[in-house]
């Protein structure tokens, strides 16, 4: 009952983000090249989150002892699996984020600056850093903010509803607009290595990853009705912090197509 209250409170915010402009917006290379850009630090965070989980949900120190619930460990454990150690399109293992990295440099991008910044936060406190926060783009720096500060608080049900319905409920119908906008594009370079990067998510996330992230949910939030509260008002924040990173991204897209055209 609680769950499906979850569902009807952010149906329109989940609406609306799978009727974003951003999807038919991005019509060439550069275009594309911009969408990247910003989105590798969602899919960076997305790792963050995932890690997150695993360290509230499982032993990950010395000496180990059994933590919390069995099903729990089970479910977070098999979802880092994938997420860390998936198989790209050449059968090399990686993570979805190198993953993500090779498909940039594929289009042509220079990811050192990207990789260097990234690396260089070495703490939930370094990357909600104002400074670090302030050297982004706004629409980049917003979204960051809205996934590291549920780290931070700790809590494992927001953790885990962020997770849930901000990414992995949401993914499979998200990157499936992306897709279909793509391949009406104009974009002129092997959108291979980016479409399987797509593809395996709508494939994972819709048929394992997205019920099983489901399940935690639930399990976390059992019967109480405040961890549901919590769990209900991450999970609007986080699909509203997605709409204003595609929109940045949008506006981004349109201001280089006008520099370009004058």
């Amino acid at each position: 009952m609680m769950q499906e209250l979850l569902n009807e409170t952010i149906t329109l915010s989940r609406k609306r983000l799978l009727q974003h402009p951003l999807y038919n917006c991005i019509n060439t290379t550069a275009d594309l090249q911009l969408f990247m850009q910003s989105h590798v630090f969602a899919v960076w965070d997305f790792m963050s989150l995932l890690k997150a989980l695993q360290q509230q949900l499982t032993c990950t120190t010395l000496p180990w002892k059994p933590v919390g619930d069995t099903q729990l460990r089970y479910l977070i454990n098999e979802i880092v699996l994938a997420e860390e150690t998936d198989m790209d399109s050449n059968g090399h293992r990686m993570s979805h984020y190198e993953m993500y990295l090779d498909a940039m440099k594929a289009a042509g991008i220079d990811t050192q600056k990207t990789e260097q910044k990234i690396a260089s936060w070495t703490d939930v406190a370094a990357v909600l850093d104002e400074e670090n926060l302030a050297s982004l783009p706004a629409h980049v720096s917003q979204f960051l903010k809205n996934t590291f500060q549920v780290i931070q608080r700790g809590k494992a049900h927001e953790i885990a509803a962020a997770f849930t319905y901000g990414r992995e409920d949401l993914i499979p119908e998200m990157f499936t607009e992306i897709i279909a906008g793509l391949d009406k594009s104009a974009v002129e370079i092997d959108l291979s290595k980016i479409k399987y990067y797509f593809d395996r998510h709508i494939e994972l996330d819709g048929d394992e990853h997205g019920p099983m992230a489901h399940k935690m949910v639930s399990l976390l939030c059992g019967d109480d009705p405040v961890k549901w509260q919590e769990a209900t008002n991450v999970s609007k924040a986080a699909l509203e912090s997605r709409y204003e990173l595609f929109s940045g991204i949008t506006s981004a897209i349109a201001k280089n197509q006008l520099s370009v055209s004058i």
